[in-house]
C-alpha cells in the first residue's frame, strides 16, 4: 500500500479549480515581489468588494470566490476559504439535481403563488408597480 492513496482521493474528490491553482501557486512563487503584492492588492480589493456586495447589489457570490482564488495563490487560509466554499456549491448542486419532480412542482407553485400574491397586494394595495 502506498502513501499516496490519501492524496489521490483527496485530488479526486476535490473541485478541479482547486486543482489548477495548486498547480498556478507553484508558477506564482517564481513571480516578482512586486507583482505578488499587486496579486495581494487585487485579491483584497476584489474580496472587500464582495463582501460590501453582500449588503449592496452586485454578483457577490462570483466576486468573492475570485478575490478568494487571487488570495490562495499567496494564503494559505485564501486556499482553505476557497475549498470549502467550493465544496459547499458541489454539494448544493449536486443536491439540486437530486430533488424529485414532485419537489420541483411544489417549487413552481410556489413561486408562482408568491408572484399573484404580490401581483395582488399591488393591485388592491393600490401600490404603484410603475412610476407613471
Amino acid at each position: 500500500m502506498t502513501t499516496d492513496a490519501p492524496e489521490e482521493q483527496r485530488t479526486r474528490s476535490e473541485p478541479k479549480m482547486v486543482t489548477r491553482l495548486r498547480a498556478q501557486r507553484e508558477q506564482h512563487r517564481d513571480r516578482s515581489r512586486i507583482v505578488r503584492i499587486l496579486f495581494v492588492l487585487v485579491g483584497f480589493t476584489l474580496l472587500l468588494a464582495g463582501i460590501a456586495m453582500l449588503v449592496a447589489p452586485g454578483p457577490a457570490f462570483v466576486v468573492i470566490p475570485i478575490g478568494l482564488a487571487i488570495l490562495s495563490l499567496e494564503f494559505t487560509w485564501a486556499e482553505t476559504a476557497l475549498e470549502k466554499s467550493l465544496e459547499q456549491a458541489d454539494r448544493a448542486a449536486r443536491k439540486a439535481s437530486e430533488t424529485t419532480t414532485t419537489e420541483r412542482v411544489l417549487v413552481g407553485v410556489a413561486t408562482a403563488l408568491a408572484c399573484a400574491a404580490l401581483a395582488a397586494w399591488a393591485y388592491w394595495g393600490d401600490i404603484p408597480v410603475l412610476p407613471v
